[in-house]
């Protein structure tokens, strides 16, 4: 066994002070193997937390497998330098629980791992990346993300595309083929499903052991680096998701981490994770406190991310969310007070030192003021997921459209609480997995009409308030659900109908992109004017999207029945013409609809509540764009609405 002297930098008893008590936001620093010289002689500092551990050894590369020992600090600390090892290296940790038996473990802070199933941690720093992306980091700092268009293309990495031989893309692919399709298709921003260090790709990256390493499966760290900056170079941002609420209780990793709970609560039921067969991190702990807000500011800061979606968010706020047994808290309600105050401390500490990241809430529940600031006793995030409304149109779009007339209240209930928080109207990739089909498989018919039904979908999805969030298949009309370990069916772009819709999902985001009526008053009541959303009868919607300037909006008509509508009367707030300016049933599209709208004159009759009224055919199962062409802002002034 290999013996060195105690030998630790002169920060330590600081940084160990301050992941003590919760305070430490970039442990990764001290915590973890890092390269260093002491006395001119080159080597690597290994240090772990592991407060309850009877001895602690590290294994690996620079000592044949055997065993070195390091020494105990302060605060639960563990920690010795080692001549001989080098970048580059595999290493254990071995933790010694006072019974003669070493548990080899992972490096909960290591950079870098093997490619699973093998385990070992790698020495390995960050790379000194020469970042150019300065303008976009200027440009999002000077920006207001409430009012600016944010339109997420969802991507799990290895399943986007794959190499002919079946190999996965890494990161390299990825920057030469997703992000000028990402920018091609009109998304303002990319976001990964976990790509942290995980052993199982069943789990979509989502049961996690390595916080601080890419997935050897997608790349190094340098490739990652430059598929950001590369990215924001083209104007299109980078989004992470994040899992701070549950990990893998894989054995040789986090789990019971020095032979006792470490990571997880003492409490069993409240350790483990059910229904995931995962393990709760104890978010009342003040170290787990250090590892997980390092762990989020470390992807911001070292990696320029744009912004964190935060995983399973109802899991860390509800004691009861999970299968089994639970205790109230002491107010006796089933609100997880720890979790509550970790989240607010976490997007506190985001917020302070990046006032732009976007903090995102997958979040299922009516939990109060999750989009409110922690000041007005809110939890902090920009945006919540919202699943309620998500849940509410996929069941009203798979039913038979016969049966969508009495059924209306699923699409404009969302109109009854649209402004309780700042909304992302999400279709995930968990509405595409485990038998619920794909998108297309979802909508009732015939092929044609799949279609018809999936481009009123999303046409009306970019038109309701509240930003998007699309998974990738989506755009393509994919005929098989989503499977993780293949790509998707590019294939389907040669069938009838695909590449006429996925042309559709480019127009209609482009169109997004140029029209601030669209996205610039997503969570103000000013930008959103229901002209009727209780016609019951014929399962018309009809509203108004505004932007801060006047003459700047946007009419919106869905028809969701495959019933043409002609002669339709729509209230208009001003006197002039209007111009169809987006079909969902051009021809170009897919649809049948082969000659332009005319231009629709108002008529002196008021409707809607609006002082004007145009006529107009609303072709059967469509959504329809509706711009001013020529209108007198002037001529409304006194004039009462019906």
């Amino acid at each position: 066994m290999m013996k060195l002297r105690q030998s630790v930098p002169k920060y330590f008893e600081e940084d160990i002070y301050y992941f003590n008590i919760g305070n430490h936001q970039q442990a990764y620093d001290f915590l973890g193997s890092h390269p260093r010289q002491e006395d001119s002689v080159e080597g690597v500092q290994f240090s772990v937390w592991a407060p309850n551990a009877h001895r602690v050894y590290v294994s690996g590369d620079f000592n044949d497998w055997q065993l070195t020992e390091l020494y105990p600090q302060s605060g639960g600390v563990w920690s010795a330098f080692v001549p001989e090892a080098r970048p580059g290296d595999h290493y254990k940790y071995g933790i010694d629980h006072g019974n003669g038996h070493i548990h080899y473990k992972i490096d909960p802070f290591a950079k870098r791992f093997e490619e699973p199933p093998s385990d070992a941690s790698i020495v390995n720093e960050l790379p000194d990346f020469q970042w150019q992306d300065n303008q976009w980091m200027k440009n999002r700092r000077k920006s207001n993300m409430y009012e600016e268009p944010l339109n997420i293309y969802e991507v799990h990495p290895t399943s986007w595309k794959q190499h002919e031989d079946g190999s996965y893309y890494d990161f390299d692919d990825l920057t030469k083929e997703l992000i000028p399709y990402v920018k091609k298709m009109g998304y303002t921003h990319i976001e990964f499903m976990p790509i942290m260090d995980h052993p199982l790709d069943m789990s979509w990256g989502y049961q996690l052991t390595g916080y601080y390493a890419i997935s050897a499966r997608y790349g190094s760290m340098d490739q990652f680096m430059n598929f950001v900056n590369t990215a924001h170079q083209e104007g299109v941002g980078v989004m992470l998701d994040w899992v701070p609420g549950h990990y893998s209780r894989n054995d040789n990793a986090l789990a019971y981490f020095d032979g006792t709970p470490t990571f997880e609560y003492s409490d069993q039921n409240r350790a483990d994770n059910v229904q995931w067969g995962a393990l709760n991190f104890d978010l009342g702990k003040n170290q787990v406190h250090s590892f997980l807000i390092s762990n989020a500011l470390y992807w911001l800061r070292e990696f320029h991310i744009d912004g964190i979606r935060v995983d399973a968010v109802s899991n860390i706020l509800y004691l009861d969310f999970d299968q089994g047994d639970w205790m109230p808290n002491k107010y006796g309600d089933n609100r997880n007070l720890e979790g509550i105050e970790f989240l607010k401390k976490l997007n506190t500490s985001v917020h302070n030192e990046f006032p732009q990241a976007i903090m995102m809430a997958e979040e299922s529940t009516n939990f109060p003021k999750i989009t409110h600031p922690v000041e007005e006793d809110g939890l902090g995030f920009n945006f919540k997921w919202n699943m309620g409304w998500m849940n509410d149109t996929l069941e009203f779009f798979e039913m038979d459209s016969l049966l969508r007339p009495d059924n209306l209240n699923l699409i404009t209930f969302v109109f009854m609480y649209q402004y309780d928080e700042k909304f992302i109207l999400p279709l995930s990739h968990d509405e595409v997995v485990h038998g619920k089909d794909s998108l297309l498989g979802k909508m009732p018919g015939d092929r044609y009409n799949q279609f018809a039904n999936l481009r009123t979908l999303q046409g009306y999805m970019l038109a309701q308030p509240g930003k998007k969030l699309n998974f990738m298949g989506n755009e393509l009309g994919q005929f098989l659900e989503w499977r993780f370990s293949e790509g998707l069916e590019w294939v389907d772009l040669e069938r009838e109908f695909n590449t006429e819709y996925q042309r559709f999902i480019r127009a209609i985001n482009q169109f997004a992109l140029e029209n601030k009526a669209m996205y610039e008053l997503d969570h103000d009541p000013q930008g959103l004017q229901i002209l009727d959303a209780n016609n019951y009868n014929e399962a018309v919607l009809s509203f108004i999207r505004r932007s801060k300037t006047e003459e700047d909006f946007v009419i919106v008509v869905c028809n969701f029945t495959p019933v043409e509508r002609t002669t339709y009367p729509m209230g208009v707030p001003y006197e002039g013409t209007y111009q169809v300016v987006l079909n969902s049933e051009d021809i170009e599209f897919g649809g049948t609809w082969e000659e332009p709208h005319p231009l629709l004159v108002s008529e002196e009759e008021g409707f809607n509540h609006q002082p004007y009224r145009v006529e107009l055919t609303v072709p059967a199962m469509s959504v329809l764009y509706i711009k001013p062409y020529k209108i007198d802002t002037t001529a409304t002034k006194g004039k009462e609405t019906e």
